[in-house]
């Protein structure tokens, strides 16, 4: 039998910029993709080679969590690197993008060298970092953009806050569009986010301080101007409303250059899971209300919405269990990404090929990564997922440090069974 060659044969292959959405196969050796198709069989491959039959199993390109904090460095009881890996890998999650939150923040070369060598001695699954578009994410000092993406920098965002300074952003647009860097922003005006969940009845019944959509919009509409003037690319991390969409929409059609993401979280929750002060259900941007996040399916069906993120935040009991107003924003997610967003399949709201190209090909595309596809020479990283399978979130299981889920005890249908990383197995699913 020959080494590191394996064929996946008998599957439902679905990667949609290679047109695969069918029964097919693929060969794996050495890391990479030697051949995927409906002409990968078991007779084809030959006794020679280890045979995986995926009995009709989906098999995708490995997700691409464009926006996952970790607390590494500075805050590793949080989350580590290794943690969040295996919680990706279990999740079906090949590559994750790191924010720059952290203690020291990712904001020169020598800690974006820092994280890749630390990943690459501790991580099951491929790791990026953004880096700071500003200085200790200040919002004062712009960080030298060019030295961090040689360094490895795949783009720059100051994660959870905005650069809410008007000339401090264009600037850091002209400076990355002289780079190709993508600037990601998280779009909220901060003096009109001072609540803690969505404005509107189900704030005013819990007593709780609400945040309107406009903060989010205006501070998207300023933005795009800004991108006008400037040529840059331009990326808003996640929009949570439907004006959002429209104003995505119709920056599209002026021929910006802008893409846009959403949380699995708004897209398959809304504020009324908030309960009884449920502070798993505390996310920034808020969940919104019902119509909002219908609006969101819609954008990502059609196109206007490019990506879909967990947005792993993990925090810990201490910023968790405390009353709402007074909790940390942020919910973990890597291992429920996949399931979650299979809800949208399975209640017929979104074809499977489209979620696939949100969670790989598009943000590989953003980033100017070579991963997030099934093609011959790619690498091999890959996710075989059963759709039919059944299983409750228990917390206390999860791979990740952090158990603040917001899908605590929910039943999710269809998940990873075994997750691949340049043709290594990396998680294989064990009831």
């Amino acid at each position: 039998m020959k080494p590191n060659r394996r064929a996946y044969v008998n599957a439902h292959l679905i990667s949609p910029q290679q047109g695969l959405n069918g029964v097919g196969g693929l060969l794996v050796e050495d890391g990479l993709i030697l051949a995927v198709g409906p002409q990968v069989t078991a007779e084809m491959v030959g006794a020679a080679t280890a045979i995986t039959d995926c009995k009709g199993k989906l098999l995708i390109p490995g997700l691409i969590d464009m926006r996952v904090f970790t607390g590494e460095p500075g805050s590793e009881y949080r989350e580590t690197l290794a943690t969040a890996s295996e919680a990706a890998a279990a999740g079906g999650v090949t590559t994750m993008i790191v924010m720059p939150n952290t203690q020291p923040v990712i904001d020169d070369a020598a800690i974006v060298d820092y994280i890749l060598r630390l990943a690459r001695d501790t991580a099951l699954v491929r790791v990026h970092p953004m880096a700071a578009i500003t200085k200790g994410l200040h919002g004062e000092l712009m960080s030298e953009i060019g030295l961090v993406q040689a360094a490895g920098a795949v783009a720059v965002t100051d994660g959870t806050k905005a650069v809410s300074n008007a000339n401090m952003f264009r600037r850091a647009l002209l400076y990355a569009r002289d780079f190709d860097m993508l600037v990601v922003q998280h779009v909220e005006e901060p003096t009109l986010a001072s609540g803690v969940m969505n404005s509107g009845e189900a704030a005013s019944k819990l007593g709780l301080s609400g945040i309107s959509p406009m903060a989010e919009v205006i501070m998207l509409e300023r933005d795009l101007r800004l991108v006008e003037m400037t040529g840059a690319r331009y990326h808003a991390a996640q929009i949570s409303c439907a004006a959002s969409v429209e104003v995505i929409r119709a920056a599209k059609v002026r021929g910006l250059k802008v893409s846009c993401g959403v949380s699995i979280n708004h897209l398959v929750l809304n504020e009324n899971d908030i309960g009884a002060y449920r502070t798993f259900f505390k996310l920034s941007p808020p969940l919104r209300d019902e119509n909002h996040r219908r609006a969101l399916v819609a954008g990502v069906a059609d196109g206007t919405i490019d990506v879909i993120v967990s947005s792993h935040d993990p925090q810990s009991d201490d910023t968790k269990r405390l009353p709402f107003a007074e909790a940390a924003f942020g919910a973990i997610g890597l291992e429920t990404l996949l399931s979650a967003a299979l809800s949208l399949y399975h209640n017929d709201n979104m074809p499977l090929d489209r979620l696939v190209e949100a969670m790989s090909q598009v943000p590989a595309k953003l980033l100017g990564l070579d991963v997030g596809r099934l093609e011959a020479g790619a690498p091999a990283d890959f996710t075989l997922v059963d759709l039919n399978l059944s299983w409750k979130v228990d917390v206390a299981s999860l791979c990740s440090r952090s158990k603040n889920s917001p899908f605590e005890r929910r039943t999710l249908e269809g998940r990873a069974i075994e997750t691949v990383v340049a043709g290594r197995t990396v998680y294989n699913y064990a009831p």
